[in-house]
């Protein structure tokens, strides 16, 4: 199982019994977040592309970000194409819902979007539709032997921007 693989990964550094198994689903950020107790945008989402000679490529954002095409081409030198639900399996070894950069059944290249940045800790999944663990940006780095960070995505921006407006609007009321 996914999971069993994850949990295996983790092993190195003494993280296995940090996993959180859930009653109830937490495969969208959305479950994910309602499950945990935190806002969405701190799921961090690992979503999966085809690179170049199709060997895939994981890109883990922050949960309210969104892929912005345009930089993921000038980034990767490929239009952003997902793969099918099949592909991800066979590529990375877990399901959609519980897919991570932990414990692949292949060698992938895995890039971290500055998203995350923003956050002490987010939730990636653990390799089933029901499992996170809370990570630091410097744990998901180093536990998923990430290539580097990218600026691939768009969405979360404004997201901050608008907190930030509102926080500076409490603060002068």
């Amino acid at each position: 199982m996914s999971i069993e693989r994850v949990k295996e990964h983790f092993k190195k550094w003494n993280k296995e019994t940090e996993i959180m198994e859930f009653e109830t689903l937490s495969a969208t950020v959305e479950q994910a977040a309602e499950t945990i107790g935190v806002e969405p945008a701190r799921i961090a989402k690992t979503l999966s592309f085809r690179g170049k000679e199709d060997k895939a490529v994981l890109v883990v954002a922050a949960g309210d970000a969104k892929i912005d095409n345009k930089k993921f081409r000038q980034t990767f030198g490929v239009k952003a194409r997902m793969l099918s639900p099949e592909e991800v399996l066979e590529q990375t070894g877990h399901a959609i819902g519980g897919v991570c950069p932990f414990g692949l059944v292949n060698e992938l290249d895995v890039y971290l979007d500055i998203s995350m940045k923003r956050f002490e800790t987010l939730y990636p999944a653990c390799g089933s539709t029901n499992s996170a663990i809370q990570l630091s940006c410097q744990e998901i780095y180093e536990y998923s032997y990430a290539k580097d960070w990218v600026d691939v995505c768009k969405g979360w921006q404004e997201t901050e921007e608008n907190n930030r407006s509102n926080n500076e609007k409490i603060s002068t009321l």
